[in-house]
């Protein structure tokens, strides 16, 4: 079986590291997150524990 050459192996690497990129980059800009904002009207209740040992 032949050897694959040295710029074959430099290709794919470019190749590969582009799709990379590339991929990461569309996740980015294309996933919206969903925020759940809060109303002015809940409060938040702390709940503290008095130990009596």
């Amino acid at each position: 079986m032949p050897q694959m050459a040295p710029m074959s192996w430099l290709l794919l690497f470019l190749f590969f590291s582009i799709m990379l990129i590339m991929i990461n980059i569309l996740n980015y800009y294309l996933f919206t997150p969903k925020i759940a904002y809060k109303s002015a009207e809940e409060t938040i209740s702390v709940k503290t524990n008095n130990w009596k040992w």
